[in-house]
């Protein structure tokens, strides 16, 4: 039976998430194939695929900007996003979740779990993003679903609950066997559908047994089907019933009982099974829900095989827009209010991402509530700037369909808005909210640009500021001493993708210098006591403000060389009692600690990891202030962090080096001249995998030395782990 497009519950939005080239560009490609929405299959190295079109994605290969899509399967309405694979454009991946229901995280049958799709596993967990696993690349020599699988429970830590069988290995695989439903699904080359039959004979025994597991698995995490589970089990039913009010070691206990039985009922075909198919599905979507277990499929999307089958489980695990709890937000009081999906409800949305293309600037929205149609006027929460709708657009990568209105749980375009950006919340004018916008990662690479001809100063002001707009893990700014433009991102790769996105788009001609690491100070040991008194008197009203500090380390081993990730962020806490300083002085007092957190005493660079306590204060009946009790903490914070033992931080990498095995040595010798640290080594398909780590300011031009000392045989995959304590002869500017 078809559902109805317009309703919520046939509304699927989810993104495809993976480690660069695990092939999520190409399932994005095969979906849109197998839905009917193109009619000829994309490749990622012919540069025709829907998702990457623009110049630079098809000139790399790679996913460089996160692209929207939407397509319908089985009356259901899925809106997808393709997101990036590369670490350099991880905040694409974070606005993308941000506004996601779900997820398809994709990953290599030969590699496994990566460094890359560790990271963005992560991301989704932050999030609360249901995922299911589609294992790829079946068809490679090499390739191994179980292994794959190991990885995954051992690296992400999920239940992998597998429901499928690969039927053939390598060159040889031609489809898998669905154990929910004991069927043969199988692709023939040459063939557009996939084609239904029974289960191999000679692959019976094992789809049985594998049958058995994902029972096993799913009653010993889900009460409903643990239920049924002992039910269907004689001579146990009662004992195991009796376990499921009881603890989780009760429930494993049950389960073991019911292992050692074979007197199982037949939902399918004659097969002998403990859980109704219908009981096992229901089952797999709460706990793909609830995040206790991740659905694993297998597939290769090259070879289209796989993909009508995961269109099937997205539709059947995954939630819609009303199974995710309600979005929270601000209102103008400072109270949390919560707004469902729906239709009816005042309007909400966030901005999630601003694109300028030749047709005006779009901006992304995801809809949480109400209705907005074509004409209408919303605000800006955060600026309480009114914007009309010009137009609403169903994105399809670069191209683009009008729509009269969108809905609560719908993903869209608007053109018309010229002040929102991305994290920004657009609501109703009579009903304001602000929702939480995506995080932003601090930039750890920065490279002067200028314009080789003067006249063109302006323009690349001017092309810089939109760079910014649309990424906000760009950030541009003029250095004080040398008075250059430096351009701060998330890696060389982000960097050059930018400034290339100058030429091109601008037609500018653009000198690029030397990449730089964003470096950052942090407190050793601190002071206690320190006393500031901010007193002004120019003829007009006077300033005064008196203030104590306490200023300590966060992390009390930062910059002792114990670790990665220390001396990281900043805590503000008031002692001060009795009134002393109100309440709204106190948070003067943060905002000027926080405005001294720009330039620390050692090279100028951001201030990270430390704690500072307001511990006293005191006040002018007529002249004290909000901006006297703001500079009074910006002047006091600075005068303790120069009284304060400090360090220099560096930031560093995970590296992960997949070399012949003959190579590992050399690679050895070159990450230890690098000061990277080993962590670990292993063999993977003939090759040895080295993972250790590096600050990031050794990697520069790591990329040709690697393939010249083997032989262009070398690649290697960073993942940003933190801060750690730089030597002493590290420049600081």
């Amino acid at each position: 039976m078809r559902t109805n497009l317009n309703t919520l519950t046939a509304v699927r939005n989810l993104g495809i998430l993976a480690h660069v080239d695990a092939g999520k560009t190409t399932v994005t490609e095969r979906i849109l194939y197998a839905t009917g929405t193109t009619h000829k299959r994309g490749e990622v190295h012919d540069g025709t695929t829907v998702t990457d079109f623009d110049s630079q994605e098809r000139d790399r290969g790679i996913t460089i900007f996160a692209a929207a899509v939407s397509c319908a399967w089985d009356g259901h309405r899925i809106n997808l996003i393709d997101t990036p694979g590369h670490v350099d454009f991880a905040d694409e991946v974070e606005r993308s979740l941000r506004v996601l229901d779900g997820a398809v995280a994709v990953f290599d049958a030969v590699a496994g779990v990566e460094p890359q799709s560790e990271s963005v596993w992560r991301q989704a967990d932050r999030h609360g993003v249901p995922r299911i696993a589609f294992i790829n690349k079946l068809d490679r020599a090499g390739a191994d679903l179980d292994t794959a699988v190991e990885s995954i429970r051992e690296r992400l830590h999920p239940a992998p609950l597998v429901v499928q069988l690969p039927i053939g290995s390598e060159d040889g695989f031609v489809g898998v066997v669905d154990l929910l439903r004991m069927r043969a699904l199988t692709w023939v080359d040459g063939s557009e559908t996939v084609e239904e039959g029974p289960v191999p004979e000679e692959l019976r025994e094992e789809a049985l047994r594998r049958r058995r597991l994902l029972e096993e698995a799913v009653a010993e995490l889900h009460p409903g089907a643990l239920e049924e589970f002992c039910m269907q089990s004689t001579g146990v039913a009662r004992s195991a019933g009796d376990g499921i009010q009881t603890t989780v070691g009760g429930i494993q206990s049950a389960v073991d009982d019911i292992r050692s039985t074979d007197d199982m009922r037949s939902p399918v075909d004659g097969i002998q099974s403990a859980l109704d198919t219908r009981t096992l599905v229901d089952a797999l979507r709460d706990l793909t829900r609830t995040g206790e277990g991740v659905v694993v499929l297998c597939g290769s999307a090259y070879r289209n095989r796989g993909i009508e089958p995961l269109l099937d489980a997205v539709v059947a695990y995954l939630p819609s827009p009303l199974d995710v709890p309600a979005v929270r937000g601000t209102r103008d009081d400072g109270t949390e209010q919560e707004r469902a999906a729906d239709p009816q409800a005042p309007f909400a949305a966030l901005a999630f991402k601003v694109s300028a293309t030749p047709t005006g600037r779009l901006t992304y929205l995801r809809v949480y509530s109400g209705t907005i149609e074509k004409g209408a006027t919303v605000m800006d929460a955060g600026t309480r700037r009114t914007e009309r709708i010009g137009r609403i657009l169903r994105v399809q990568a670069d191209r683009h369909a009008q729509l009269e209105r969108a809905v609560a749980g719908d993903i869209v375009a608007v053109v018309g808005l010229r002040s929102a950006r991305a994290g920004s919340t657009l609501c109703a004018p009579d009903a304001p909210l602000v929702l939480e916008p995506p995080s932003v990662a601090d930039p750890v690479v920065s490279v002067a640009v200028e314009a080789r001809r003067s006249t063109d100063t302006d323009r690349l002001a001017t092309a810089l500021a939109r760079l910014v707009e649309e990424d906000p893990s760009l950030v541009a700014r003029t250095d004080s001493e040398t008075g250059q433009t430096l351009l701060s991102g998330m890696g060389e790769l982000h960097l050059e993708v930018a400034v290339e996105k100058v030429r091109r788009e601008h037609g500018l001609e653009v000198a690029v210098g030397r990449p730089r690491v964003a470096y950052r100070e942090t407190v050793v040991r601190g002071v206690s006591g320190l006393v500031y008194r901010h007193v002004k008197q120019d003829g007009g009203a006077g300033q005064f403000a008196h203030v104590v500090l306490d200023v300590e380390p966060l992390d009390p081993e930062a910059g002792t060389g114990t670790g990665t990730g220390t001396g990281t962020g900043f805590e503000f806490r008031s002692a001060v009692v009795g009134g002393r300083v109100p309440q709204e002085y106190v948070r003067a007092v943060e905002a000027g600690c926080r405005d001294a957190l720009t330039e620390g005493p050692i090279g100028g660079h951001p201030v990270t990891g430390l704690r500072v306590t307001l511990t006293d204060g005191a006040t002018h009946v007529k002249d004290s202030s909000d901006t006297a009790f703001r500079a009074a903490a910006r002047f006091a914070l600075r005068q303790a962090l120069r009284a304060s033992a400090m360090t220099l931080l560096e930031p560093v990498v995970e590296v992960t080096v997949t070399v012949p095995e003959d190579a590992v040595g050399t690679v050895l010798g070159d990450l230890a001249a690098r000061r990277g640290r080993v962590s670990g080594s292993a063999t993977r398909a003939g090759s040895a995998v080295v993972t250790a780590t590096v600050p990031l300011a050794e990697l520069f031009g790591y990329a040709t030395r690697l393939r010249s000392r083997t032989q262009g045989r070398g690649t290697f995959t960073t993942r940003p782990t933190g801060y750690a304590p730089a030597p002493v002869a590290t420049p600081t500017r």
